[in-house]
């Protein structure tokens, strides 16, 4: 029982540095997480825009037209 008390707070199963391992290996790994999303978000987005050009996605054949609609979107 004495393990017991190096525990705290109700319901805690972890000492203070267990606690501290585990949370170190879950923000590295929601850390890698998010990188891998923000960079199959940028993928998908230069595949096919969330929000096409006013003639839709046929106006985004040309890599000019592309970043001329991506400019619009987000400036104005």
């Amino acid at each position: 029982m004495s393990e017991d008390s190096d525990r705290f707070g109700p319901g805690a199963y972890l000492t203070p540095e267990e606690a501290k391992e585990f949370h170190k290996i879950f923000m590295s790994s929601f850390i890698f997480f998010t990188i891998v999303a923000i960079i199959a978000h940028a993928l998908v987005w230069m595949w096919r825009p969330w929000f096409p050009g006013v003639n839709g996605y046929a106006a985004l054949e040309h890599g000019t037209q592309y970043a001329q609609a991506a400019l619009t979107t987000f400036f104005g």
